[in-house]
């Protein structure tokens, strides 16, 4: 056994517990937002409480695919480094980041570089 196994194995672990963290993420905001949207409903209305429902449960959504984009690119990079896990690898991260950007702009109403609504304005002399 060479000193790169035990690494190999400890960076194994570390790949599974990214992932299972993640999907708890994903869980953990649904959950969340299913057992909050009762108390919103009574509190704002159907329409508002559907929208903060999405807004809790899709921010859980991109919480864990963090996660498990991370999980990946440390697979990709230590444990199975070739041309076609990279490969594989820029196709997931590129389909991720894309959810996410329209989640976001979904949650949000807005591109996420522009400013939000009623916020001031900073100028470029900070």
């Amino acid at each position: 056994m060479t000193l790169g196994e035990p690494l190999v194995s400890m960076v194994g672990w570390s790949i599974q517990a990214l992932e299972a963290l993640g999907v708890a993420v994903i869980l953990g905001g649904f959950v969340f937002a299913t057992l909050r949207w009762p108390l919103e409903l009574r509190r704002r209305g159907a329409h508002r409480a559907y929208i903060a429902y999405r807004r809790h449960s899709v921010r859980g959504l991109i919480l864990g695919l963090e996660f498990l984009v991370a999980a990946d690119i440390i697979r990709t990079i230590v444990v199975e480094y070739s041309l076609d896990n990279l490969v594989m690898l820029g196709l997931m991260v590129l389909i991720r980041s894309f959810l996410v950007f329209t989640l976001h702009l979904e949650i949000e109403g807005r591109m996420p570089w522009q400013p939000r609504r009623g916020a001031p304005r900073r100028s470029g002399a900070d």
